[in-house]
Protein backbone atom coordinates (compact mmCIF):
# COMPACT_ATOMS: atom_id res chain seq x y z
CA UNK A 1 0.00 0.00 0.00
CA UNK A 2 1.33 3.17 -0.89
CA UNK A 3 0.95 5.96 1.48
CA UNK A 4 -2.52 8.51 0.49
CA UNK A 5 -2.26 12.26 1.11
CA UNK A 6 -5.04 11.82 3.65
CA UNK A 7 -4.91 14.03 6.18
CA UNK A 8 -5.54 12.08 10.00
CA UNK A 9 -9.28 13.57 10.54
CA UNK A 10 -10.07 11.74 6.75
CA UNK A 11 -8.46 8.47 7.97
CA UNK A 12 -10.25 8.28 10.82
CA UNK A 13 -13.62 8.55 9.23
CA UNK A 14 -12.68 6.17 7.02
CA UNK A 15 -11.53 3.58 9.40
CA UNK A 16 -15.27 4.53 11.22
CA UNK A 17 -16.50 2.97 8.26
CA UNK A 18 -14.80 0.04 8.60
CA UNK A 19 -11.74 0.74 5.55
CA UNK A 20 -8.96 -1.66 6.46
CA UNK A 21 -6.71 0.35 4.31
CA UNK A 22 -7.28 3.46 6.02
CA UNK A 23 -6.36 1.58 9.59
CA UNK A 24 -2.95 0.21 7.89
CA UNK A 25 -2.26 3.92 7.10
CA UNK A 26 -3.26 5.13 10.48
CA UNK A 27 -0.89 2.31 11.99
CA UNK A 28 2.04 3.09 9.88
CA UNK A 29 2.16 6.68 10.11
CA UNK A 30 2.19 6.11 14.08
CA UNK A 31 3.57 2.25 14.96
CA UNK A 32 7.06 3.68 15.83
CA UNK A 33 6.47 6.47 18.10
CA UNK A 34 3.49 4.29 20.05
CA UNK A 35 6.24 1.62 20.11
CA UNK A 36 8.70 3.86 21.37
CA UNK A 37 6.84 5.66 24.03
CA UNK A 38 5.82 1.74 25.38
CA UNK A 39 9.26 0.71 25.23
CA UNK A 40 10.60 3.64 27.33
CA UNK A 41 8.27 2.78 30.32
CA UNK A 42 8.52 -1.06 30.30
CA UNK A 43 11.36 -1.61 28.87
CA UNK A 44 10.98 -4.84 27.19
CA UNK A 45 10.45 -4.74 23.44
CA UNK A 46 8.55 -7.84 22.58
CA UNK A 47 6.05 -6.48 25.30
CA UNK A 48 6.30 -2.84 24.34
CA UNK A 49 5.34 -4.12 20.44
CA UNK A 50 2.60 -6.23 22.46
CA UNK A 51 1.25 -3.34 23.93
CA UNK A 52 1.54 -1.26 21.16
CA UNK A 53 -0.29 -3.73 19.17
CA UNK A 54 -3.30 -3.96 21.47
CA UNK A 55 -3.68 0.02 21.84
CA UNK A 56 -3.91 0.39 18.07
CA UNK A 57 -6.56 -2.77 18.27
CA UNK A 58 -8.39 -0.88 21.42
CA UNK A 59 -8.16 2.56 19.54
CA UNK A 60 -9.47 1.03 16.44
CA UNK A 61 -12.73 -1.03 18.22
CA UNK A 62 -13.30 2.33 20.51
CA UNK A 63 -12.87 4.86 17.70
CA UNK A 64 -16.26 6.20 17.81
CA UNK A 65 -16.09 7.15 21.16
CA UNK A 66 -13.51 9.87 19.96
CA UNK A 67 -15.12 13.11 19.65
CA UNK A 68 -12.04 15.15 17.68
CA UNK A 69 -10.79 13.20 14.79
CA UNK A 70 -7.77 15.58 15.04
CA UNK A 71 -6.55 14.78 18.25
CA UNK A 72 -6.27 11.17 17.32
CA UNK A 73 -2.86 11.01 17.95
CA UNK A 74 -2.47 12.18 21.41
CA UNK A 75 -5.74 9.89 21.87
CA UNK A 76 -3.56 7.01 21.03
CA UNK A 77 -0.65 7.76 22.71
CA UNK A 78 -2.44 8.14 26.03
CA UNK A 79 -3.78 4.55 25.38
CA UNK A 80 -0.65 3.11 25.00
CA UNK A 81 0.65 4.83 28.02
CA UNK A 82 -2.25 3.41 29.97
CA UNK A 83 -1.55 0.15 28.54
CA UNK A 84 2.35 0.39 29.38
CA UNK A 85 1.88 1.74 32.91
CA UNK A 86 -0.67 -0.65 33.65
CA UNK A 87 1.43 -3.78 32.18
CA UNK A 88 4.38 -2.65 34.27
CA UNK A 89 2.62 -1.57 37.99
CA UNK A 90 0.86 -5.22 37.19
CA UNK A 91 4.37 -6.89 36.60
CA UNK A 92 6.54 -4.74 38.43
CA UNK A 93 5.82 -7.54 41.87
CA UNK A 94 8.78 -9.94 39.69
CA UNK A 95 11.15 -7.68 38.96
CA UNK A 96 13.00 -9.67 36.10
CA UNK A 97 16.12 -8.71 34.66
CA UNK A 98 15.73 -8.28 31.04
CA UNK A 99 18.29 -10.67 28.85
CA UNK A 100 18.90 -8.72 26.30
CA UNK A 101 19.68 -5.02 27.70
CA UNK A 102 18.48 -2.27 24.85
CA UNK A 103 19.78 0.97 24.12
CA UNK A 104 16.74 3.54 23.57
CA UNK A 105 16.57 4.47 20.02
CA UNK A 106 15.33 7.81 18.59
CA UNK A 107 14.10 7.65 15.19
CA UNK A 108 13.93 10.63 13.32
CA UNK A 109 14.05 10.10 9.50
CA UNK A 110 11.89 13.38 8.57
CA UNK A 111 14.76 15.39 9.54
CA UNK A 112 17.71 13.98 7.47
CA UNK A 113 19.50 13.69 10.73
CA UNK A 114 23.09 12.53 10.31
CA UNK A 115 26.52 12.35 11.31
CA UNK A 116 26.72 16.00 12.24
CA UNK A 117 25.15 15.18 15.37
CA UNK A 118 26.73 12.19 16.38
CA UNK A 119 28.18 13.76 19.25
CA UNK A 120 24.62 15.61 20.67
CA UNK A 121 23.52 11.71 19.87
CA UNK A 122 25.64 9.71 22.36
CA UNK A 123 25.53 12.54 24.67
CA UNK A 124 21.42 11.88 24.12
CA UNK A 125 22.27 8.43 24.56
CA UNK A 126 23.84 8.76 27.67
CA UNK A 127 21.11 10.38 29.19
CA UNK A 128 18.47 7.93 28.04
CA UNK A 129 20.82 5.27 29.41
CA UNK A 130 21.53 7.00 33.02
CA UNK A 131 17.12 7.21 33.08
CA UNK A 132 17.14 3.57 33.11
CA UNK A 133 19.32 3.26 36.06
CA UNK A 134 16.70 5.36 38.06
CA UNK A 135 13.77 4.20 40.87
CA UNK A 136 11.04 3.07 37.71
CA UNK A 137 8.79 5.62 39.07
CA UNK A 138 11.48 8.14 38.69
CA UNK A 139 11.55 7.00 35.42
CA UNK A 140 8.47 6.75 34.28
CA UNK A 141 7.47 10.40 35.70
CA UNK A 142 10.71 12.04 33.59
CA UNK A 143 9.84 9.94 30.37
CA UNK A 144 6.17 11.04 31.00
CA UNK A 145 7.52 14.83 30.99
CA UNK A 146 10.83 15.19 29.24
CA UNK A 147 10.05 12.55 26.75
CA UNK A 148 6.16 12.75 25.92
CA UNK A 149 5.42 16.69 26.81
CA UNK A 150 2.87 15.50 29.62
CA UNK A 151 2.58 17.84 32.47
CA UNK A 152 2.19 17.44 35.95
CA UNK A 153 -1.49 17.53 36.04
CA UNK A 154 -1.31 15.12 32.95
CA UNK A 155 0.96 12.97 34.84
CA UNK A 156 -1.13 13.10 38.45
CA UNK A 157 -3.98 12.04 36.44
CA UNK A 158 -2.06 9.29 34.21
CA UNK A 159 -0.35 7.60 37.86
CA UNK A 160 -3.12 8.45 39.87
CA UNK A 161 -1.15 10.90 42.73
CA UNK A 162 -1.99 13.80 43.84
CA UNK A 163 -0.46 16.93 42.07
CA UNK A 164 1.94 18.30 44.94
CA UNK A 165 3.23 14.22 45.44
CA UNK A 166 3.72 14.65 41.49
CA UNK A 167 5.73 17.66 40.89
CA UNK A 168 8.06 16.34 44.20
CA UNK A 169 8.46 13.43 42.12
CA UNK A 170 9.52 14.66 39.28
CA UNK A 171 11.71 17.47 41.30
CA UNK A 172 13.39 14.25 43.51
CA UNK A 173 13.55 12.32 39.55
CA UNK A 174 15.60 15.28 37.77
CA UNK A 175 18.12 15.72 40.89
CA UNK A 176 18.56 12.03 40.96
CA UNK A 177 19.25 12.26 36.93
CA UNK A 178 21.62 15.32 37.37
CA UNK A 179 24.12 13.60 40.33
CA UNK A 180 24.33 10.47 38.16
CA UNK A 181 25.17 12.47 35.06
CA UNK A 182 27.43 14.20 36.70
CA UNK A 183 29.08 11.23 38.19
CA UNK A 184 29.03 10.09 34.06
CA UNK A 185 30.60 13.47 33.64
CA UNK A 186 33.74 13.89 35.66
Amino acid sequence: MTPTKLNIEQLVELCKSGNQSAQLEIYNRYYKAMYNASFRIVKNRFVAEDIMQDSFLMAFTKLNSLKESKIFGAWLKRIVINNSIYYHKKNNKNKEVPLDDILYKIEDDSYGIESNYEFANIKVKQILNTMKSLKDNYRIVLTLNLIEGYDYEEISHILNMTYANCRTTISRAKESLRVKLQMVYE
